[in-house]
Order: structure tokens, then sequence, then C-alpha cells
């Protein structure tokens, strides 16, 4: 069998393998504190085996979604709960509990948006800021096919956040006061031409704000408005997210081995400290080897 008809065998074996599975999301927390991420899924798609969690800094997770799951994850700050999960957080609070079990984030919060493909159909994702802002994060895919672009907000926005959008907390959860999440023009304001609601609820007649034009000017791959899809989407195919929170924060660890795949201050898997939270997580990182040295030895027998 030839070259070719070998590598395109192999590459009909991989695309079989990730399609059974939806993405993995591996959530990093790089913050000089404490988040508890949230999650929530979309109409129509079951929520992941996690809802809401406490996640240390310096600490990872990994996440398995299914084929066709949609929805979004986010991080919470300055949170206190009791043993029975009943509590609140200062920014990205969701209903007042440690699981978010269906609800979502209360604006402002920086956000993550997926809906993952299925077979060999393209994810859709961004990072959405149009709710506000409260905590850098940045997204970078691990590419079935190749290297996907990577997206998020990296900027510190709650440092230049306009007064008149600050929201301003206490030192709660490892959170100093201060600044602790940045408003959206919509929020703070309630007007159509901020909402892009009433007569300004079409692409043609809603335009960037000169607020939403400030978050766009410091991440310019972030959704800033409602119609900021041109260059705020991307599409890709891949099995892994890496989520990573406060990406650029002071006194972070290094990547000890770093690829294009891993952002600064970025662990690799196999170096940082990871919580496994549900069993089948840990069925679906078994089964990813396993299947790869079968396609090894596939491999093998075809090439020699």
């Amino acid at each position: 069998m030839g070259f070719f008809h070998s590598f395109l065998l192999i590459t009909l074996l991989f695309s079989s393998f990730y399609s059974s599975y939806g993405s993995i999301f591996t959530i990093t927390n790089n913050c000089p504190h404490p988040i508890w991420p949230g999650t929530l899924s979309g109409s129509g798609t079951p929520p992941l085996p996690t809802t809401g969690f406490r996640l240390e800094s310096g600490q990872s997770v990994r996440i398995p979604s299914t084929p066709g799951w949609s929805g979004r994850i986010w991080g919470r700050t300055g949170c206190n709960f009791d043993e029975s999960g009943i509590g609140k957080c200062q920014t990205g609070d969701c209903g007042g509990r440690l699981e978010c079990d269906g609800n979502g984030a209360t604006p402002p919060a920086s956000l993550f948006e997926i809906t993952v493909g299925i077979g060999d159909d393209k994810d859709f994702y961004d990072v959405s800021i149009v709710d506000g802002y409260n905590l850098p994060l940045i997204v970078v895919p691990r590419g079935v096919y190749g290297p996907c672009n990577a997206t998020g907000c990296a900027s510190d926005l709650n440092l230049g956040c306009p007064k008149e959008l600050q929201v301003v907390g206490g030192e709660s959860g490892g959170v100093q006061g201060g600044v602790i999440a940045c408003k959206s023009a919509c929020e703070a304001f309630g007007l159509d031409q901020y909402c892009c609601s009433g007569q300004f609820a079409n692409p043609n007649t809603c335009h960037p704000s000169i607020y939403s034009s400030i978050f766009k000017h410091a991440c310019p791959k972030a959704y800033s408005y409602a119609y900021d899809d041109g260059t705020s989407t991307f599409t890709c195919k891949a099995y892994d997210y890496t989520i990573v929170f406060c990406p650029d924060a002071d006194g972070s660890k290094k990547a000890t081995n770093e690829t294009i795949s891993s952002p600064p201050g970025v662990e690799e898997p196999t170096n940082g400290e990871f919580i496994h939270l549900v069993s089948s997580s840990t069925i679906l990182q078994q089964a990813l080897p396993f299947s790869l040295a079968i396609v090894l030895l596939i491999i093998i027998n075809l090439l020699f």
C-alpha cells in the first residue's frame, strides 16, 4: 500500500475515534486566588458532569463533553459557600449555589461559549465580554487535523474600566477590594443603543459604542457587542480546549514544554496538578491512549 493511501487510512482512523467523543475542556486557574468555574448547557443538550466547583490557584481539571454539546463556561470570584453548597459569589454568581444546576452567570462575567460539532462537523466557539468582564481568560484548542485559532481576553480590563462601569467589592474568597468586574454599557445604562434592542436590534443599526470599542481594543478576538461576529467567532475540530483564567498573572508557573498550543503560564497536563471530578473523565482519558496505541500498531504494519 502506498504512503498516500496509508496516510489517508490513518487520518480516517483518527477522525473516527475523535468523532465518537465530544471535546475535553481543560480548565486551569492561573490566578493568584481560588476561582469557582461554572458551566451552563444550552437548550437540548445535557449538563456537563459538573456545573460548578472550586479550583485552587495552580490547579487544573479536565471535564469531558459529548458530541453536539453547547453551552458556556466561566469563572466566579469571591465566593463563600456553606457545607450544603449554599452561598454567594461577588462576580459570576449562578443562583447562590456551588453547583449552578441550570443557572447562568450573573453579569458581568467573561464567558467561553461553544457548540461542539457532531461527527466531522466543526466546533464553533468564542470568548464573550458582551455581558461584561470579571476575569481574563484565553482558550487554546488542540485541533484534530492541525492547529486552530486561540482566542480570549488576556488583558485585565478591571484595571482600565471606566468609572461608570466599575463593580467594586471588598475582600472575599482571596479577591482583594477594589474593582472586581467591569459592566457592559447595556447593563450599566439599559439603553437600546447599547443593548442592541428595539430599533437597534439588527446589525445595520447596532454599531460599536465607545465602551465596546474600549473592550475591543484591549481584546481584539473577544466578542465586544452583540453583532461582533466577524472577528470573534472561530471554527475548529478539536479534541481539547485549554481554558486558562489569568493567563498572564504575576508569579505564575511557566510551562516547562512550550508548544504552539500552550499559552504563557500554562503547564502541560502531564506536569500540572489535576483534579479528576468524575469517572466518565477517567474512562475517556484511559480510552484515548489505548486507541492511539492501536492506531500506532496499524501505522507500523502499513509502513513496514
